[in-house]
């Protein structure tokens, strides 16, 4: 086997490794789309569909700030430093979201407002559900995908721009399949124990406050 063919082939390795690791390290990959999608009493399909549009904003803007910076003359180092205040930014939008959440949540508890008709059931498009998915996405955006960073400026900096388009889809394709996965699972899993809950059911919106809020202070606590 040529030696390039060991590179890529290591290349490969990694970027899957990387990928699927980082996915299911972190449970705010798939856990909030879970939460929300059982409290909006969204279908699966549109949560899968929320689920890899925020996936792929997850990787592509850290593709696009690596190669951006690279552009600019930064190094490395910088650029890891760039993505750590991304990081810090994320997480604040999170446990925002979260918080913001479970109070309404709660509040709609106490009103006993779970005994009227749940609008979003019917209305997936409406504006609340919309709302939570641009929150949902510019939380993904803004959140990076720091091991992915490395593995991309090098074959750049040499100006191998098809080891760059292989490494982005190879991890890329790893991540949110991985988070589609995690998220299917759980989602359909959750089916399966609702006969259960159903006493909780009045605090859904506030449970899944709660679940997105703890897994930002995951992420503070550096998981």
């Amino acid at each position: 086997m040529e030696t390039s063919q060991i590179t890529l082939s290591a290349i490969a390795i990694l970027a899957i490794y990387t990928g699927i690791a980082h996915t299911i390290m972190g449970p705010d990959h798939y856990l909030p789309f879970v939460a929300l999608g059982k409290a909006r009493s969204w279908s699966g399909k549109k949560t899968l569909i929320i689920t890899a549009i925020c996936g792929v904003a997850h990787v592509l803007s850290s593709v696009v700030i690596g190669l951006g910076g690279l552009a600019l003359g930064k190094s490395l180092g910088l650029l890891e430093a760039f993505e750590d205040s991304r990081a810090d930014v994320a997480k604040w939008l999170l446990l925002g979201l979260g918080l913001a959440y479970m109070v309404y949540g709660v509040r709609k508890a106490l009103r006993g407002a779970s005994k009227t008709v749940d609008l979003s059931a019917k209305d997936p498009l409406s504006i609340k559900s919309a709302t939570l998915f641009w929150a949902l996405f510019i939380i993904f955006a803004f959140g990076p995908c720091e091991v992915l960073i490395p593995q991309i400026i090098y074959p750049a900096a040499a100006h191998n721009w098809a080891a760059v388009l292989f490494v982005t889809a190879v991890f890329g394709v790893s991540t949110i399949s991985t988070m589609l996965v995690m998220t299917a699972s759980l989602f359909y899993g959750v089916n399966l124990a609702s006969s259960f809950s159903q006493r909780l059911f009045a605090w859904k919106d506030a449970i899944a406050g709660g679940a997105i809020a703890s897994c930002a202070a995951l992420m503070f606590a550096g998981f």
